[in-house]
């Protein structure tokens, strides 16, 4: 693996926890809950490489739709592991910050949200990105009502609106997304980060997430890292 060329941002669509655990005869919590030990060895893992930026699918606002008792053991599962996250993040000097609507999640979720990005919001080594109750399009509608609001009290003009400006107006600042990997076998982006992949490279393993170990972390690297990414340019210019 080329160690000069390592993803500046990485994003993982987190899928195949419920199918992996149908495959063990697990209920689906058990796939939840090995999936969540797994994401976080992958964060581990992408850091000790020098990836600066991770971004993590964890929650679609889509996802409400499922049962409510499966919601309801996702949201003590993020509760308690945002708890318990912010000393071993603190201590590791990495950043979490969260993208997404806050409405509709339960206060006590939104607490340990808060108090992880309190813990570690001066840590400099990398950031990650969890995405919970996200998407794309909300993020890109949620932005243009700001940018609107910001206007109709003149402190934005129209005139000054470019890309960079919308950017800072997205759930969170960061920079492009460099490779995105999704697990499970899937082959889309599920309405997630649509600004920030308009020139992703794109990753997809027929392995369930909580399989995805650091072997399949380094084929999607070396995958990423043989390919020309000419940004709508010429490669041989």
């Amino acid at each position: 693996m080329d160690q000069s060329s390592i993803p500046n941002h990485l994003a993982i669509i987190v899928d195949g926890n419920r199918r992996w655990a149908r495959k063990r005869n697990m209920p689906a919590f058990m796939g939840h809950k090995h999936g969540f030990e797994r994401m976080e060895n992958v964060i581990e893992y992408a850091v000790n490489l020098g990836v600066s930026y991770i971004s993590l699918f964890v929650f679609s606002t889509e996802n409400f739709n499922r049962d409510d008792k499966e919601i309801d053991y996702l949201m003590d599962l993020f509760c308690k592991n945002f708890s318990k996250l912010g000393l071993k993040m603190k201590k590791e000097n990495i950043k979490a910050v969260f993208s997404g609507r806050r409405d509709g999640l339960v206060p006590y979720v939104i607490d340990a949200m808060d108090y992880l990005s309190s813990e570690t919001q001066d840590c400099t080594a990398s950031t990650v990105n969890f995405c919970l109750n996200y998407g794309g399009k909300a993020e890109i509608v949620d932005a243009c009502k700001e940018i609107a609001v910001e206007v109709n009290n003149k402190a934005l003009l129209i005139e000054d609106i470019n890309e960079t400006i919308f950017t800072r107006y997205l759930y969170t600042d960061l920079p492009p997304i460099d490779l995105l990997i999704r697990t499970s076998g899937e082959v889309r982006i599920s309405n997630f980060m649509l600004w920030q992949l308009a020139y992703s490279e794109m990753y997809f393993i027929d392995v369930l997430f909580p399989d995805f170990d650091e072997n399949c972390f380094n084929e999607a690297l070396s995958a990423y890292q043989c390919r020309s990414r000419r940004f709508g340019g010429d490669s041989h210019k």
